[in-house]
């Protein structure tokens, strides 16, 4: 009984404006080359940085100008925009979903009846 309701949540999660607008903005962001060839840019610099880091070196300066630069570009793209907003939105509705479950848990544990689904 718990999985089938999970289940129905997750279909009607999926039928949501909220998540249909994530959808759309990724995808949207996937079919943006420049925003992609930068965001997989800033993922290459951060994982160098990382690796100096394990090694006990420090990352340039060149390379923290060249990652706020393109962290600056991104930002500023408009797709790129849609989908931080898009997310939070889907973001907003999920801790509405946790809270509903908090709260059906709640009701749940102080009920005095047990039913067997």
């Amino acid at each position: 009984m718990i999985e089938e309701k999970a289940k129905e949540i997750g279909r009607l999660i999926g039928q949501s404006p909220e998540y249909q607008a994530v959808k759309r903005a990724n995808d949207a962001l996937g079919d943006d080359r420049d925003a992609v060839a930068m965001l997989r840019q800033m993922e290459q610099l951060r994982q160098n940085a990382q690796a100096m880091i394990k090694r006990g070196e420090r990352p340039t300066p060149e390379m923290e100008q060249e990652l706020d630069a393109l962290f600056s570009k991104v930002q500023s793209n408009g797709v790129y925009q849609r989908l931080i907003a898009a997310q939070e939105n889907f973001d907003k509705l999920m801790m509405r979903v946790n809270d509903w479950i908090a709260d059906g848990i709640e009701r749940g544990a102080a009920s005095p009846i047990i039913t067997l689904g």
